[in-house]
């Protein structure tokens, strides 16, 4: 096998496996990429066999073949190479030499043979989704996850498509125990039992599928097979093994009773916010919030520091009442958020507050609250 690429076009492909290759060593042509190279293209492939892509880069082939070598340190030196082309070979032995203007690498590779099987996908009936919006539905749930092991069917984020009277509509929910984020889009009526019953993808998977869809304006394609998703995106193809397992029943955590409503500017709220928590306990993050007449009253205590106190104008005309929350999980929300204000719906202080845009469609999150 011998081709030549562009090291810009190389070094990006090399770069977007990255966060896919196994780094645990358990088996070690995982820690590999493998490279194809036929119809003047180079085709990179990883997986982890939970989460594996596979994407074609324009290259010319002088004679076509595979090889896999170690993913981690081939990224290593080919970002350290002069721009311009590079020239790739396949020797005997799995020896790959590596050429870029005056520099040569000899390279150690595996066999082709032990890379494991990556299925082809039939996306002739997949859903269609719009990249941007796609992106901006999971940077606003993603964060919501669980990064607790035990904890396995929160580990991901859960897609779900709900038939309406005109359209479907997809939510992605992510929860962790401690706060929930929904959202919700229409999407093309289609027959997909998979997203109607609803599905897990894993962390891992969800932010390889973020990157695949901030790059670039084309549709992302989203299908199915045996217990894995299928998402392709022009010359990429992810496949991911979806959780086993049940997601909780959402609906029941969301509150509908919190009818006491606090309308607060969302950027002084997140920068205020951030700076009650520096003096806020390491481990918990707590935050008081006190709501009265027209007025938010953030404060903090830490014995071991001192304390701070600021006031935030708002609009809310319920009674005098004041809870704990996490702050870091407040900030995460609003973040993510792209309105001017935000919706805080309180019922008591022993209940979920509840955060919606000010136009209360599409996006919610759920935080429940702290003793302080």
């Amino acid at each position: 096998m011998k081709f030549t690429i562009e090291k810009q076009v190389f070094l990006k492909g090399l770069g977007r496996v990255q966060g896919i290759v196994e780094r645990k060593n358990t088996i070690p042509v995982l820690a590999n990429v493998l490279i194809e190279a036929g119809d003047d293209r180079a085709t990179l492939t990883a997986t982890d066999l939970e989460v594996g892509m596979k994407a074609a880069y324009p290259a010319q082939v002088d004679s076509p073949g595979r090889i896999t070598v170690s993913a981690k340190k081939l990224f290593e030196i080919i970002r350290e190479l002069p721009e311009g082309e590079i020239s790739f070979k396949a020797k005997e032995n799995c020896w790959i030499e590596i050429r870029c203007g005056k520099a040569l690498f000899n390279l150690v590779g595996l066999s082709p043979e032990e890379f494991p099987f990556f299925p082809s996908a039939d996306q002739s009936q997949a859903i269609v989704l719009p990249s941007a919006e796609l992106a901006a539905m999971i940077e606003k749930t993603a964060f919501a996850m669980s990064t607790d092991e035990t904890k396995y069917n929160l580990n991901g984020l859960f897609f779900r498509a709900t038939p309406g009277e005109a359209d479907t509509s997809l939510a992605l929910v992510a929860t962790d125990g401690h706060r929930l984020t929904k959202i919700s889009c229409p999407i093309s009526p289609s027959d997909c039992p998979e997203l109607a019953k609803g599905v897990i993808f894993p962390r891992k998977g969800i932010h390889e599928l973020r990157k695949l869809a901030e790059e670039g304006e084309e549709d992302i394609r989203l299908s199915f097979r045996e217990n894995s998703a299928v998402i392709s995106k022009s010359s990429t193809t992810i496949i991911m093994r979806l959780v086993d397992g049940q997601f909780p029943d959402y609906d029941r955590v969301i509150p509908k009773a919190n009818d006491l409503v606090a309308e607060i500017p969302a950027e002084p709220f997140f920068h205020a916010l951030r700076r009650m928590s520096t003096l806020a306990s390491e481990k918990s993050k707590g935050v008081r919030l006190a709501f009265k007449p027209d007025l938010l009253e953030i404060s903090s205590s830490n014995p071991e520091l001192g304390d701070a106190r600021e006031d935030l104008e708002i609009a809310y005309q319920g009674p005098e009442m004041a809870l704990g929350f996490n702050a870091r999980y407040l900030t995460d929300i609003l973040q993510v958020s792209t309105d001017e204000k935000i919706l805080f719906r309180i019922k008591d202080n022993l209940s979920p507050g509840l955060i919606t845009p000010t136009d209360g469609k599409n996006y919610l999150a759920v935080i429940m609250p702290m003793r302080l």
